[in-house]
C-alpha cells in the first residue's frame, strides 16, 4: 500500500510539476544494481562485426556479431563473479563456442517452448538448451532461465552466488578447478562424452577475450554532455553489447514521433518527450539494451511503466517504456535484462489514447533531458528482432496503419491547467 501511495503522488507531481515530468520520477526510482562486485578487472567494450580465428587444430572460425555479442555477456558476468578472474571467463569461453558456438539455442524437439523467447537458432542435442546447452531434465534450470543468457553465464559459473548452488556443480564448484587444465575444467562442468573438444577452441576464447577486453584502469570515459544532469550518479554496470528497438519486427508504426505537437486531450500546444509506437495489444516489449531495471509498476500517467538503466558508449543512459498493462509487466526492480529480452507487453493503460508504446531515451542518466528516441536508435544502429513468439503481435491491420491514432480517452483528462502539466505521452 505503501508504495501505491508513492507512485500515486509522484503520478500527481507529474502532472501538476511541469519541472519534475518524467525526469523527476526517474530520479525517485532510480536504484543502485544489486548484486556482489567482482575484479572488475576488465572493461568489455562494444563487440566488432566479426571476429576470426583458428583452433588449436588450424581451423578458421568467423564468429559474427551476435555471436560476439554473448561472448560479451560471459565476459561481463564473469568479470563479476568472485573466484572467476580472466582463467575462469576463458574456460567459460571455450566452452561456449564447444556446445552452441556461442548461440543462445533453443530447442523445438524437446522444448517447443523455448522458440517463444529470443534465441540465435535452433538446437538438436537430447534437452539441451541456451549457450551451454545445459539440460533441464539434470537441474540446471527451467527452460526460461536457460533461455537467458545472463542465467546460463551465472550458472556455468556458479559458485556460492550462483543460481544452483550447491548441484549441479558450476566451475566454481569444482574443487582445484583453476589447476586443471582449461579443457579439463570445462568438461568437468558439462561432463561431455566428446572430453577433448573444448581445448580446441582455447585460441578462439584467447581472440576473443583481446579483441573485446581492456583493463578497467584503461582510457578514461568520455565526459557527460552538458545539457546532462551532472547530479546523476555514474552507473556501476557493465556496457551494452548490442542496441535493438523495442518492438520485434513488422509489429509497429510510428504514430506521434518526439518534439512539440498539439495535446489529443486538451488541444494544446506541449513537448511530447518521447515517440509513440502503434502496435496490437500484446505485442512483445523488447529492452534495448542490457541494463538494470531501475523501477517496473503502474504508474497513474504511463500505466505500467519499466525503466532501465544502461551504459552504452561508456555513459549512462536511462530508457522508459510506458503504457503497458501492469500484470504484463515480466521484469522486477534490480533485475538484470540484456538488449532483445521481453520486459512487457504493449497495452493501453494510463493516459493513452490506443494501444502502443510510448519509449522514452535519456543519455546522461535518469534526470538528464530527453532526446529523439527515433534519431537515437538510427544512430546506434539499432537492429530489429523478429518477434519472440509466433502469437504475441500479428503486425497492425492496412486499415490501421493509415490512422496513426483513435483519438479515444480511456479516462478522464486532467482537471490541472494545460500550461501547467507537462505533455501527457499518448498515441
Amino acid at each position: 500500500m505503501r508504495r501505491f501511495v508513492v507512485i500515486t503522488l509522484v503520478g500527481l507531481m507529474i502532472m501538476l510539476l511541469p519541472a519534475t515530468a518524467l525526469a523527476g520520477m526517474f530520479l525517485l526510482f532510480s536504484t543502485t544494481p544489486t548484486g556482489s562486485c567482482g575484479s572488475g578487472a576488465l572493461s568489455v567494450g562494444r563487440p566488432p562485426g566479426s571476429l576470426t580465428a583458428t583452433t588449436q587444430s588450424g581451423v578458421p572460425i568467423t564468429l559474427g556479431k551476435t555471436q560476439l555479442s554473448r561472448a560479451a555477456t560471459i565476459i561481463t558476468v564473469g568479470d563479476q563473479t568472485p573466484g572467476v578472474g580472466r582463467a575462469g571467463i576463458l574456460v567459460a569461453l571455450m566452452a561456449g563456442l564447444t556446445e552452441s558456438s556461442l548461440r543462445l539455442l533453443a530447442n523445438p524437439s524437446a522444448y517447443p517452448e523455448s522458440t517463444s523467447y529470443p534465441n540465435d537458432g535452433d538446437g538438436s542435442d537430447h534437452d539441451s538448451l541456451g549457450l551451454f546447452q545445459m539440460r533441464p531434465s539434470t537441474g540446471w534450470g527451467s527452460v526460461a532461465q536457460l533461455m537467458d543468457p545472463l542465467y546460463d553465464a551465472e550458472a556455468f559459473f556458479g559458485g556460492p552466488t550462483g543460481p544452483n548452488s550447491p548441484f549441479p556443480r558450476g566451475l566454481l564448484d569444482i574443487t582445484g578447478w583453476s589447476r586443471l587444465g582449461p579443457g579439463s575444467a570445462a568438461q568437468a562442468v558439462e561432463i561431455s562424452a566428446y572430453p577433448d573438444r573444448y581445448q580446441d577452441n582455447q585460441p578462439v576464447a584467447e581472440a576473443i577475450l583481446e579483441a573485446l577486453t581492456q583493463p578497467a584502469s584503461g582510457p578514461p570515459s568520455p565526459s557527460v554532455p552538458s545539457g546532462s544532469a551532472t547530479s546523476s550518479p555514474p552507473l556501476d554496470a557493465p556496457e551494452s553489447s548490442r542496441v535493438v528497438f523495442p518492438l520485434p519486427t513488422g509489429t509497429w508504426t510510428e504514430s506521434s514521433p518526439f518534439g512539440w505537437r498539439t495535446d489529443p486531450f486538451t488541444g494544446a500546444r506541449s513537448f511530447h518527450t518521447g515517440v509513440d509506437y502503434a502496435a496490437p495489444l500484446g505485442t512483445p516489449v523488447l529492452s534495448v539494451a542490457d541494463g538494470t531495471v531501475t523501477f517496473a509498476g503502474p504508474d497513474q500517467i504511463y500505466g505500467g511503466l519499466v525503466i532501465i538503466t544502461h551504459k552504452i558508449d561508456n555513459q549512462t543512459v536511462t530508457t522508459a517504456y510506458g503504457h503497458m498493462p501492469p500484470g504484463q509487466i515480466q521484469v522486477h526492480n534490480g533485475q538484470r535484462v540484456v538488449a532483445g529480452q521481453q520486459i512487457g507487453q504493449v497495452g493501453s493503460e494510463g493516459r493513452s489514447t490506443g494501444p502502443h508504446l510510448h519509449v522514452e531515451v535519456r543519455p546522461g542518466g535518469p534526470t538528464a533531458a530527453s532526446t529523439d528516441p527515433a534519431a537515437w536508435f538510427s544512430a546506434h544502429h539499432a537492429g530489429g528482432l523478429d518477434q519472440p513468439t509466433a502469437a504475441s503481435a500479428s503486425g497492425c491491420p492496412e486499415s490501421e496503419e493509415s490512422l496513426p491514432c483513435t483519438f479515444v480517452p480511456t479516462s478522464a483528462p486532467s482537471t490541472a491547467p494545460a500550461s501547467s502539466r507537462p505533455s501527457p505521452e499518448l498515441c
